[in-house]
């Protein structure tokens, strides 16, 4: 029986110390860019998402490349499309959203409850992620995400808008 105690005890002792271990963090050395501006917009994000037929739209642009996807989880069909772009194109694209002014954007409750799709827009900038879901109700300060979409309309192909 000592024995058997023993091996028991070992196990024990080997499981509460291999979790320790990979309970671990780590941390990763990575090397981040640092940006001059706190203020400069680095990641945008565009989706429609909902519907009886579970329709998806989801629009991702950089600095340098945007990402378009879309699909419908009813018939479960999925497209995507990639593409560079030219800091001139990135410059035209955030030209009409003014940082400052972000704020004041209020979102909107969801429409997915009731079978409706929901616009969410992501503004990324180095010091804060600004989210809107449904944000064109807000009349008075979604004037500059309207022009944002539009100016988004143009860079992407017919099908992916």
């Amino acid at each position: 029986m000592p024995t058997t105690k023993n091996i028991h005890l070992k196990i024990l002792f080997s499981i509460l110390l291999l979790s320790a271990f990979f309970s671990c963090d780590f941390k990763k050395t990575e090397q981040t860019v640092t940006r001059k501006n706190p203020h400069e917009i680095t990641f945008i994000s565009l989706s429609h998402i909902g519907g009886t037929l579970g329709h998806y739209n989801i629009i991702k642009i950089t600095e340098d490349s945007v990402f378009a996807e879309k699909g419908m989880t009813s018939n479960q069909t999925h497209k995507e499309w990639r593409s560079g772009i030219t800091t001139d194109t990135w410059r035209k694209l955030i030209s009409s959203v003014k940082i400052e002014d972000l704020n004041h954007i209020k979102s909107s409750p969801s429409q997915q409850s009731v079978d409706g799709i929901d616009e969410t827009i992501q503004i990324r900038t180095p010091k804060k992620s600004h989210i809107y879901v449904n944000a064109f109700a807000d009349t008075v300060h979604y004037k500059q995400l309207e022009q944002l979409k539009e100016q988004i309309d143009n860079i992407l192909p017919k099908e992916y808008r």
